[in-house]
């Protein structure tokens, strides 16, 4: 598919608001399993870090974002550098993640177009095939998390008939439980990737709007300052 359908909103960020954005072309589940794709996420994370200065961004506004199994990986990435603390991340963007390998309330018995029970189970089967049958880590499905606090402020969207409508509430909440700002906003009726597939709808259109709202904000709000490393203190 062209890269303007795939990539409608960091497209939206760069047009509009003169965002650098990097867009890992990560391994996807046909080519490899889990890791492969959070290495790939990873990687070019650590790749903004370091060029920062080079691709003239602010080092202490680095945000991650997605949709759908991206929106996931914008998790699992969260998740992972907070844990090597490496880099430190200023916001999330992930819109209407896949988070959980469990079946949910909304996942279960969905029969919506484009992504439905029956997708999704193979989808993850697929994803975590290299695991062996072996309870899937919390950077394979970020929903298994424990620990929230650390995270970075987050803004996320989803449909109600969608089937990770509830994974993504849970993944707010829980946010807000471990005190981090994180707001969602739910469209009545919507199935999976329903903005990307009606662009020119009007809830679409708000969406978008929203989006950006919550993008400025951010731009305005959220700093997390690169650490410096012991050997330059």
């Amino acid at each position: 598919m062209h890269p303007k359908i795939l990539l409608p909103h960091a497209r939206l960020l760069v047009e509009k608001y003169g965002a650098v954005v990097v867009a890992p072309e990560y391994r996807t589940a046909f080519e490899k399993p889990f890791p492969a794709d959070l290495e790939d996420c990873y990687a070019a994370l650590l790749f903004l870090k370091v060029h920062a200065d080079e691709l003239g961004i602010n080092d202490a506004q680095i945000m991650v974002g997605g949709e759908s199994a991206g929106g996931g990986l914008t998790v699992a990435t969260c998740l992972l550098a907070r844990d090597i603390g490496e880099v430190n991340i200023a916001f999330q963007m992930p819109l209407y993640p896949m988070l959980d390998d469990r079946e949910t309330a909304s996942s279960r018995d969905n029969h919506a177009p484009v992504w439905n029970t029956r997708t999704n189970r193979f989808a993850w089967k697929y994803y975590l095939r290299g695991l062996g049958g072996v309870t899937p880590p919390c950077y394979a499905a970020p929903a298994r998390e424990a620990n929230y606090a650390g995270l970075p402020p987050a803004y996320a969207y989803v449909g109600t008939e969608e089937p990770f409508y509830c994974e993504t509430l849970e993944y707010v909440a829980n946010l807000k439980r471990a005190g981090t700002e994180a707001s969602v906003d739910v469209y009545p009726h919507w199935f999976h990737a329903y903005d990307m597939l009606l662009p020119f709808a009007k809830k679409s259109k708000e969406a978008v709007r929203h989006f950006e709202e919550h993008y400025l904000y951010a731009t305005e709000h959220y700093f997390a300052p690169q650490r410096i490393p012991p050997s330059l203190d």
